[in-house]
């Protein structure tokens, strides 16, 4: 199916990933770090979503093609991280190692264009948000059993880099804030 990836960081970040299966309240927590006065970034899927919809796609034909769906957001992601200074430090809502869960949950083969990202990333230390109940909207449509596949998943692949990995357990947004903040 797919080899391992071996990742050996050729550069320090000061950049942490907020992770986690859907519904795991990443975005939230990520605005609250904003709000705090930190430099943060936005998830990708969502707005992937978002501009397909504003050139006249649905989100179901968005959706169709998953391959395509991933890659759009993947390209998104690698331009972000791309665009940020190593010394910098950032909250990433997701980072490129999410689209490797995502690969795996919908059995998508591994493309050159993930493998190359994958041996470019690094990251100070990664937060794993354990799942909250799960809440669908617009641009969410997984079920209970996806959300805690895809959560399995991102761990995985999260545990198996050469980053320190937090978990961060379910706390109101302010806590999990704190509790991070305090886990840096």
């Amino acid at each position: 199916m797919e080899t391992n990836i071996i990742i050996t960081p050729k550069r320090q970040t000061n950049w942490y990933v907020i992770t986690g299966g859907p519904s795991s309240g990443k975005t939230t927590t990520v605005n609250v770090l904003k709000e705090r006065g930190y430099i943060t970034t936005f998830e990708h899927a969502r707005h992937y979503l978002d501009t397909q919809r504003l050139k006249g796609r649905t989100i179901e034909e968005t959706r169709k093609n998953q391959r395509e769906f991933q890659l759009g957001v993947l390209d998104m992601q690698i331009e972000q991280e791309n665009e940020i200074a190593p010394n910098v430090q950032v909250f990433l809502d997701r980072a490129i190692p999410d689209a490797l869960a995502y690969y795996r949950f919908l059995n998508l083969s591994l493309d050159e264009k993930l493998t190359k990202a994958l041996q470019t990333v690094s990251y100070k230390k990664i937060f794993i948000l354990d799942p909250l109940p799960l809440k669908n909207d617009y641009a969410r449509s997984e079920n209970v059993e996806a959300q805690k596949k895809i959560h399995a998943l991102i761990t995985e692949v999260y545990e198996s880099l050469p980053f320190p990995v937090v978990h961060v357990p379910v706390l109101s947004v302010e806590e999990r804030v704190d509790f991070i903040l305090k886990n840096l």
